[in-house]
């Protein structure tokens, strides 16, 4: 096989692992719902953490006795962004369904891309999002201001996710510093976790859909990621990030009897359209973070 074979090879491998992530991400968001009525949105983002770091760590093996004060404090502060992020997401699930939460939780990596490119491209890329939101807003007597305040709480914290990755990318190599924060995360929900257990003494089809969130929407997709980052360019993988709210609103729809109407679809493909466009225009200054690549700038998931 040639050079050119072996590297078009390559690419497809990368994007194809990149789609399967993003496809396990959403059914570990659906899954996680189907225990809501038991133990709750917060619940789940406990068994969720908790799982991510039983499986993260032990392979990352962060050295967490090596991480000076100055390492510490981005790696706790990312800990915070990620139970602020999770919870305010899988409320938001609950409340405005998957599709709709999906989709506003992915207005802070646009909005980093955007703020970072600062081109009339961007401005009107910026225009087009922001219709994109009204569109699925439109406020009536029955919207969710809440649900969808929760899903723009998500979506700062996701923005912050990525501005901290650039922070400890710089300070820490490799994953470790995600890691060891997904295992500080996971640290502070082990009491509500054994609360809500104990508590509600969930039955093992709660407990099947609670652990298969953690490890769908947590281990797949950054196992997935750190592949295909190394197979695909960054921009390649922030575009095809994109599809994350459209499969979110797919998967809704089968799996969860959740149906949009032609407005919020409208609203969803003005969003998506807004970050691919935006990831095209030249002369982004990247981010670095520690995930390997300067991909945050192009949106992957914040997965653990």
């Amino acid at each position: 096989m040639t050079m050119d074979g072996q590297a078009g090879g390559g690419r497809t491998i990368g994007v194809a692992t990149a789609l399967g992530g993003t496809l396990s991400n959403q059914l570990g968001a659906a899954s996680g719902s189907l225990a809501f009525p038991v133990i709750g949105p917060v619940g789940v983002v406990a068994v969720r953490q908790i799982v991510a770091a039983m499986i993260l760590l032990p392979v990352v093996r962060p050295r967490v006795r090596d991480l000076t004060r100055a390492q510490w404090w981005p790696v706790l502060l990312l800990a915070l962004v990620f139970a602020t992020m999770n919870v305010s997401l899988y409320v938001a699930i609950e409340r405005i369904g998957l599709g709709v939460a999906v989709t506003m939780e992915f207005c802070g990596p646009l909005a980093v891309a955007l703020l970072s490119s600062r081109t009339r491209t961007s401005a009107i890329c910026a225009l087009g999002a922001g219709a994109g939101v009204v569109a699925i807003l439109r406020p009536q007597p029955t919207t969710d201001y809440l649900g969808i305040g929760l899903g723009l709480v998500a979506a700062c914290s996701w923005a912050a996710y990525i501005l901290l990755n650039r922070t400890i990318g710089s300070r820490i190599p490799g994953v470790q510093g995600t890691a060891t924060a997904a295992g500080v995360s996971a640290a502070a929900f082990l009491p509500v976790g054994a609360w809500v257990l104990i508590t509600t003494r969930p039955d093992a089809f709660t407990l099947l859909c609670a652990v298969g969130a953690g490890v769908l929407a947590s281990t797949v997709p950054f196992v997935a990621d750190l592949i295909a980052l190394r197979r695909i360019p960054a921009n390649l993988f922030g575009i095809l990030m994109s599809i994350n709210p459209v499969l979110a609103a797919l998967i809704g729809a089968m799996l969860l009897d959740e149906h949009l109407g032609p407005i919020e679809w409208v609203g969803i493909a003005l969003i998506v359209t807004a970050n691919a466009t935006a990831l095209l225009v030249p002369g982004s200054p990247p981010l670095r973070p520690g995930r390997t690549s300067d991909s945050q700038l192009a949106g992957p998931a914040p997965t653990p």
